[in-house]
C-alpha cells in the first residue's frame, strides 16, 4: 500500500496552519490514518487539531503493541476496534481538558478517522463534521453549511449514544485507491491576476487521478501544478492522505 500525503496552510490564513494529519501501522495488517480541521473561530485552533492528532499517535502505537503481544487482537472486526479507537480518543481528550483546564472553544476539531485493513482488503471510514473522501474513484463531500461539527461538543456526552447516532460512516472492499481530506480540498480559487483558459478539476485531481503517482511527493508535486500552471490554490488549510494499492 502506498501511502501518499499533504498538509498545507490555505492561502486565507496568515499565521498557522489549523488541519493536522496523521497515520500509522496498528498491527501486520491494518493502518489507521486521519486528518483533523480546527474551527477558525475557536480557540487557537491548530492546537485542538494537532493534540487530537498526538492522542491518536498515543493510542495507535499501544494498539501497536497490544497486536504484537496478543496476535487475538489482530482478528476483532474493523468496525469494533474502529468504535474502541474513538471512544479512547474521547476518553483521552475528556481528561486533558480536566487535566489543562481546557475551555470546549479549545477543542473544536472535524476527524475524519480511516481505519484500513490490507489483508482483508476493507476499509471503514467515519467523519466528524466536514471534509471530502474519494473511494476508489467515488468522490463524497460531506458540507455542513460552514457549521461542522466538532469532536469538542461531545466530550460530555454518553458516547455508546452519541456513536449509535453517527451517519457519515462508509466502508468500502476491494481498497484500490482511498483519500481523505479535509474541506480545504473545496476551496481552490485562481488568485492570480492572469486568468487560465485550462479547465481542471482539483478534488478529482488531488483524490483520482492517478498521474504522478511514481514520485512519494505526489501530493506535493500536484499542488505545485495546480498552482504554476492553473494558478489554483487552497484558500482555506488543507490536509489530504491517499492510499494505492500498488
Amino acid at each position: 500500500m502506498h501511502i501518499y500525503t499533504t498538509l498545507r496552510r490555505g492561502e486565507y490564513h496568515l499565521h498557522h496552519c489549523e488541519d493536522y494529519l496523521f497515520y500509522d501501522h496498528i498491527g501486520p495488517n491494518r493502518l489507521l490514518c486521519a486528518v483533523m480541521d480546527g474551527c477558525t473561530m475557536g480557540i487557537d485552533s491548530y492546537f485542538a487539531a494537532t493534540l487530537t492528532g498526538r492522542v491518536l499517535r498515543k493510542i495507535a502505537k499501544a494498539k501497536s503493541y497490544e497486536a504484537f503481544y496478543n496476535p487475538r487482537a489482530a482478528t476483532i472486526s474493523l468496525e469494533e476496534q474502529l468504535k474502541t479507537i474513538l471512544k479512547e480518543l474521547f476518553c483521552e481528550l475528556q481528561s486533558l481538558q480536566n487535566q489543562l483546564l481546557l475551555d470546549k472553544k479549545e477543542l473544536l476539531s472535524t476527524l475524519i478517522l480511516l481505519l484500513a485493513d490490507t489483508q482483508q482488503d476493507q476499509a471503514l471510514i467515519v467523519t466528524i463534521g466536514d471534509g471530502v473522501i474519494a473511494l476508489n474513484g467515488v468522490i463524497t463531500e460531506y458540507d455542513q453549511d460552514n457549521k461542522p461539527d466538532y469532536i469538542g461538543y461531545h466530550l460530555s456526552e454518553d458516547f455508546e449514544e452519541w456513536y449509535a447516532g453517527q451517519q457519515q460512516t462508509l466502508q468500502v472492499s476491494g481498497i484500490k485507491d482511498i483519500s481523505i481530506a479535509t474541506d480545504g480540498a473545496s476551496t481552490f480559487t485562481n488568485l492570480q491576476t492572469k486568468p487560465t483558459d485550462d479547465d481542471i478539476d482539483p478534488v478529482h485531481y488531488l483524490l483520482v487521478d492517478s498521474s504522478k503517482t511514481g514520485s512519494d511527493d505526489m501530493l506535493h508535486l500536484k499542488l505545485k501544478y495546480l498552482e504554476h500552471h492553473h494558478g489554483l490554490m487552497p484558500t482555506d488549510d488543507l490536509a489530504v492522505i491517499r492510499l494505492i494499492h500498488p
